[in-house]
């Protein structure tokens, strides 16, 4: 299905019947609904970060759901579409963290550095938030972060906001890094999300344990 690494390391779980009927049911809903992301790209976060290479991984929610929005990696759009607020208070950390400034949307680079951008269900319909919610794809990414938890390596989990911070309860290993704070929505971001530093301490983390930091 991803055509790489994870196929291996996934292949029981494409086999278990709550997977077989939640993909049975998106195909429905994108033969019948107008569902985001694309189908070609619903499994870009896997696609571009393959398993052997994850260093990091970046949890959001659900995709967004206006049209040309979501491109399967949480929190990313292409470049052509206006930059959403949460993303646009990620560049504003991001440049008073490690003073970079970003003139791309699109963080398909990010994921080929090795930042996993997870969204926790992978679909959703037209402006509709959180209809998947509940259908599966929850059960699916959170044996996901089990899997990563066991990961040979230290990985980073950086969690922003209530939701991603739920899951850091499926985060036991030790060797792992968990960075959590508010989410950068402009409701939060002033609250605990700027100032977190999240992607100085990130690359601390890495190169303390012998890794290249990632090229944000």
């Amino acid at each position: 299905m991803m055509n790489n690494s994870w196929d291996g390391v996934l292949d029981s779980e494409y086999q278990k019947d709550y997977f077989k009927k939640l993909i049975n049911y998106i195909d429905n809903e994108y033969l019948n609904e107008t569902i985001y992301p694309s189908k070609e790209n619903l499994f870009n976060a896997f696609n571009f970060t393959d398993y052997n290479n994850v260093k990091v991984v970046i949890l959001g929610q659900d995709p967004y759901h206006g049209e040309g929005e979501a491109m399967g990696l949480s929190f990313s759009v292409p470049n052509d579409i206006k930059r959403p607020p949460s993303l646009r208070n990620i560049f504003k950390e991001l440049e008073s963290d490690l003073g970079i400034i970003r003139e791309e949307n699109d963080l398909t680079k990010w994921a080929k550095e090795g930042v996993l951008l997870l969204n926790a269900i992978l679909t959703v319909k037209k402006d509709t938030p959180l209809y998947h919610k509940d259908k599966g794809w929850e059960v699916f990414t959170d044996n996901v972060i089990r899997l990563l938890n066991d990961y040979e390596r230290p990985l980073v989990f950086i969690l922003w906001g209530n939701y991603a911070r739920s899951k850091k309860s499926l985060i036991t290993n030790p060797k792992h890094f968990v960075i959590e704070s508010a989410h950068p929505s402009p409701l939060s971001a002033s609250r605990g999300f700027f100032g977190s530093k999240p992607f100085s301490k990130t690359n601390e983390f890495l190169e303390k344990n012998n890794m290249k930091g990632i090229d944000w």
